[in-house]
């Protein structure tokens, strides 16, 4: 009985230890069942939660789309005259006596444009034929008695004296019928000068001359600009100015909205910036038009070529804050908000600078989103009164 005893405790304890093993293994499955549960049950209601969100609007999407665009430099500048040509009078003290053109008039090379009181010209020119007349009869007479007196030189009936006083005389009567010459001269070109001629041809700008009125030398009487040729003097700063080059075609805006655009060429580009405005005149040469006049300050624009453009709908671009945004569609139809840099505008679409090709991009109702909105995409949104008001709401 003593030697069995010990036997039946150890095999108790065996059998404990076996009950306690298979005790914490049932705990630990318990347990790791438990939390799978729960896991589980988490990830559900997750799933429950996400599938319950709603998307915020119905929108829809286009891609960014590279198009060739033409480049054009605006600028502004005067209207001024090619060649403006000042036609005054060359004589002094006389009377005007009749206009015949007057501002806007249009005139040719060599046309009478105002004349000038000729009466007192006319008295000297018959006063100087007068005197030519008496130049020639003494001119005359001097050459027959110098030959005369030439002839008795060599037989000794008179000195060489006198015969040098005779060729003397001959000498003086011709030279006094020169300066007779030279006066009718000088007072026919005074008479042709009483009648103030077009230079060349042209429209009249301007009008001093007035009937009555005592012409000065010198004095402007009319402005004349040169085969009603007019340019378009643009001002452009300094690192715009190498954008252009001669030959290159401008359209010059005209006040008159009903008025088309003028077309140019650019003749010249100046060679110095003014130091005071920082600009450089560039030279365009237009045709003669109504649309503009000499001394307006118009806007131009100079076609730089075509240059290629990412562009995305108008009514893509939001404006916030200053700045302009697109949201860009991911992948699980959440949007991103994401500034850009806006360049040219054509229609309908604008040029984008810094943005992927590659992307999507909200194409309407970009006023109601937020970053990281949920949203619907649509094929297309009807065109109902109510979508009409929201696009013009998000515009403004």
């Amino acid at each position: 009985m003593t030697s069995q005893t010990p036997k039946k405790i150890k095999k108790k304890g065996w059998l404990i230890l076996a009950l306690v093993i298979v005790f914490l293994i049932i705990v630990i499955v318990v347990w790791q069942t438990g939390a799978t549960q729960k896991s589980a049950t988490a990830a559900q209601q997750k799933n429950a939660g996400a599938s319950s969100q709603k998307a915020s609007l119905t929108v829809t999407v286009a891609a960014p789309q590279q198009q060739n665009w033409k480049q054009t430099f605006t600028a502004n500048g005067n209207i001024a005259a090619w060649q403006e040509v000042v036609i005054g009078s060359e004589l002094s003290g006389q009377r005007l006596t009749r206009v015949n053109v007057n501002v806007g008039d249009e005139v040719r090379r060599g046309q009478v444009l105002a004349e000038i009181n000729s009466d007192t010209i006319r008295a000297d020119l018959a006063a100087a034929k007068a005197s030519y007349a008496e130049a020639q009869a003494v001119l005359a007479d001097a050459i027959t008695n110098n030959k005369r007196i030439q002839q008795l030189k060599n037989t000794g009936a008179i000195s060489a004296q006198e015969a040098t006083q005779y060729q003397t005389s001959q000498a003086t009567a011709q030279a006094k019928l020169d300066a007779a010459k030279a006066q009718i001269e000088s007072n026919q070109l005074r008479l042709a000068q009483t009648r103030v001629v077009s230079p060349d041809n042209g429209v009249i700008s301007a009008r001093t001359a007035t009937v009555g009125s005592l012409a000065q030398t010198g004095q402007e009487l009319f402005r004349l600009i040169r085969d009603h040729r007019l340019e378009w003097r643009a001002e452009v700063t300094t690192s715009d100015l190498y954008k252009l080059k001669q030959g290159m075609t401008a359209h010059i805006i005209s006040p008159d909205p009903a008025q088309p655009a003028v077309t140019g060429k650019v003749r010249m580009i100046a060679p110095v910036i003014d130091p005071q405005t920082r600009y450089g005149l560039v030279y365009v040469d237009i045709p003669a038009t109504q649309a503009v006049r000499m001394g307006m300050f118009v806007k131009g624009e100079f076609d730089l070529g075509e240059k290629v453009a990412l562009t995305v709908p108008q009514t893509a671009l939001l404006l916030r804050d200053g700045f302009s945004y697109v949201f860009i569609v991911g992948a699980n139809n959440r949007v991103a908000q994401q500034k850009v840099t806006v360049g040219r505008r054509l229609g309908d679409r604008v040029e984008i600078l810094d943005l992927a090709p590659n992307v999507k991009v909200v194409s309407s109702g970009t006023g109601f989103l937020a970053d990281g909105d949920l949203v619907n995409i649509a094929k297309d949104i009807p065109d109902t009164p109510l979508t009409k008001q929201l696009v013009t709401a998000q515009e403004q």
